[in-house]
């Protein structure tokens, strides 16, 4: 009996200076000190940030300036943002753009997402075939892209006759397309190869109709990067400057092209004013596509991944 409770007493002291020990504040831990090495990374790190994004905050900032020239600040204002309205030719070259990329997200959207579909849910040696052929298209030079359409446009609008490839806004939506198909085919492919297909199988096992499974089983899970895919590919299609030089017309002058030309009279406030918006636009674009994203459950990682073609 007495052995019986020593241990007891033994197991209470125990506890009890456990609980004292875990009640006491801790001493305040010190900071590892950072290595040289971080904290030149550091460094570099913001210096490579600042290098690449201080231009841009410069446009912004210039965009304000009631000034002739963009270079001579004179004051700030919205003059060049009012200079637009009164300006047809930036409008037109605006309202250009503007439908040639929501043109050509459009048929990048319908064409990647089938072939993002197809790769993610018939693998085969075809795909790493066709994905050879899609980064092919990714890392062609834009020079090259615009050589080559320049004549197979002139060969199918006056050659052959179709009188469809002779009007501005179709070569300059079918130039923008091309790379924009690739990135919309990454990110359809990533977003469904790595979920599994039960679900679509047993809507074949209830006798489903293949194009009844395809809309509200398949489209449905890929809904996400489809989305996320049409708004890049209508931020990509807005700068589509060199294949938009070389494939344009009299009377659609796209911006990217306007702006090319503005420059030999010096560059003005009001370029600065309208990139800013497209900057904004870009902005706004790229946020919903991770709110498109983010409410369909993802975390930044497969966001980040999604978006990335990854």
């Amino acid at each position: 009996m007495t052995l019986s409770t020593d241990v007891q007493t033994d197991t209470e002291t125990i506890l009890q200076s456990r609980a004292r020990a875990a009640v006491r504040p801790s001493a305040p831990r010190r900071r590892a000190r950072k290595s040289w090495s971080d904290v030149a990374f550091t460094v570099w790190g913001i210096a490579v940030m600042l290098f690449l994004f201080l231009p841009i905050i410069v446009i912004v900032i210039y965009s304000f300036n009631t000034g002739r020239l963009l270079v001579s600040w004179d004051g700030f204002g919205f003059d060049a943002f009012g200079t637009i309205l009164a300006k047809p030719a930036i409008q037109s070259a605006v309202r250009v753009s503007l439908i040639t990329a929501l043109i050509a997200a459009v048929i990048a959207t319908v064409l990647g997402t089938l072939a993002g579909i197809a790769m993610a849910r018939h693998p085969g040696k075809w795909v790493w075939w066709f994905l050879g052929l899609l980064l092919l298209v990714s890392v062609t030079p834009e020079i090259v892209d615009a050589v080559a359409l320049l004549p197979w446009m002139v060969f199918l609008g006056q050659d052959l006759g179709i009188s469809l490839f002779n009007d501005g806004i179709v070569r300059l939506s079918v130039g923008s397309s091309l790379f924009a198909t690739a990135v919309v085919s990454y990110i359809v492919r990533a977003r469904l190869v790595g979920q599994d297909m039960n679900l679509e199988e047993a809507s074949a096992d209830l006798y489903a109709k293949p194009f009844a499974t395809f809309r509200r089983i398949t489209l449905a899970l890929a809904m996400p990067a489809v989305l996320a895919g049409f708004l890049l590919a209508f931020t990509l299609s807005l700068d589509n400057t060199i294949v938009a030089a070389f494939v344009q017309v009299s009377g659609t002058t796209p911006w990217p092209v306007y702006v090319l030309s503005a420059l030999r009279s010096g560059l003005r406030p009001e370029i600065a004013a309208v990139s800013t918006i497209m900057l904004l636009l870009t902005l706004v674009a790229l946020a919903l596509v991770a709110l498109v994203l983010k409410r369909a459950g993802d975390s930044a990682t497969q966001i980040a991944r999604t978006m990335t073609g990854g």
